[in-house]
């Protein structure tokens, strides 16, 4: 009999879309609280799948290296148990992968499922006739599992932000930028000026911080990567380093990786490298957001950097992305809007 393998693009992606919808509910739920570390994935699969193709193609998929870190750091963290051993805690991970070879299948699905054991909780389901039809599937579109699994994890940030914000930084962006931003307790306002706003959380071996600046919008080269780089580095020097005239740079040894993209309505030019301290030793991976704000004919930039010499800095960088997915631009004459 010929396989066919029907490619559930949409069921994906209508997943993804409706993942925040699933966890608006995570408050007042009876269910108990999910296991696991963030960006860890327990993937439910037998033995002779995870020592075949299957095995092998999921762990190309979900362990494959993160661009732009230091050091080599993989998407997720991949733990795996049989069948028989998904019980107990390990059923209320956040992140779960079921992997169901089925030989009466005549086409490869995948289904996921919300807060099934605990909460907050994604569960996969990818299920197909034999082990190189489940490969083949996984090495075209492994990329739609990695973005379920990321998004997850995402508005599991987003809604902490949301729910346990910082308002007096919230204000100030507010008041000097026009933008709502959820930004997560633990954040202190490093410095606040018109133009420009620091923020960062320390942690006693790693710092996150984002910094948001605005200049006048000039034209399509304001957001040329060279004049982004530009202006990223006027405003990061006003970041000071450790010892007396450092101050924050980019590295110039590989140019910042750059892309433009749709979020949240809105088209973003990001610069995504790594970032040095002028007149001292000190760097990291960073990532900026920039716009148009179109009612004020201003670029906004959210600039995010991570500072973690020791430890590894994958949770660390996608914290600070996240904070991307909480920014809002209102009408001027919006209600409650203050200019």
């Amino acid at each position: 009999m010929k396989t066919s393998v029907r490619l559930l693009f949409a069921a994906c992606v209508a997943v993804a879309a409706t993942a925040c919808d699933a966890f608006h509910k995570l408050s007042g739920s009876p269910l108990k609280a999910s296991q696991g570390a963030p960006y860890e994935v327990i993937v439910v699969c037998e033995q002779r799948e995870w020592t075949g193709e299957t095995g092998e193609a999921l762990r190309n998929t979900l362990t494959a290296p993160i661009p732009n870190l230091n050091q080599t750091e993989p998407h997720f963290d991949v733990l795996r148990v049989r069948a028989q051993d998904f019980t107990g805690m390990i059923a209320d991970h956040r992140n779960i992968l079921k992997v169901v070879t089925d030989p009466s299948l005549d086409k490869i699905t995948i289904g996921a499922r919300y807060n099934v054991t605990a909460t907050p909780q994604i569960v996969l389901t990818l299920q197909g006739p034999d082990d190189r039809t489940l490969a083949g599937y996984l090495a075209e579109n492994g990329g739609k599992l990695t973005e379920l699994l990321e998004t997850a994890e995402r508005t599991r940030d987003v809604e902490f932000a949301k729910k346990y914000g910082v308002p007096g930084i919230e204000k100030a962006i507010r008041q000097h930028f026009g933008a709502e931003m959820a930004v997560p307790k633990g954040y202190v306002l490093a410095a606040e000026q018109p133009d420009f706003i620091w923020a960062r959380y320390e942690y006693p071996a790693a710092s996150q911080g984002f910094f948001i600046y605005s200049y006048p919008y000039e034209g399509p080269a304001s957001l040329s990567r060279e004049a982004l780089v530009a202006a990223r580095n006027k405003f990061a020097a006003r970041i000071p380093g450790p010892s007396d005239g450092s101050y924050m740079i980019t590295a110039d040894v590989v140019d910042p990786d750059y892309r433009v993209y749709e979020a949240n309505g809105r088209t973003w030019y990001e610069l995504r490298g790594f970032w040095d301290v002028a007149n001292d030793y000190m760097g990291g991976p960073f990532v900026s957001f920039s716009t148009v704000d179109t009612a004020r004919g201003r670029v906004f930039t959210l600039d995010c950097y991570v500072y973690s010499p020791k430890l590894r800095k994958r949770n660390f960088l996608r914290g600070v992305e996240h904070l991307l997915h909480t920014v809002e631009f209102p009408a001027p004459d919006a209600p409650g809007h203050e200019a």
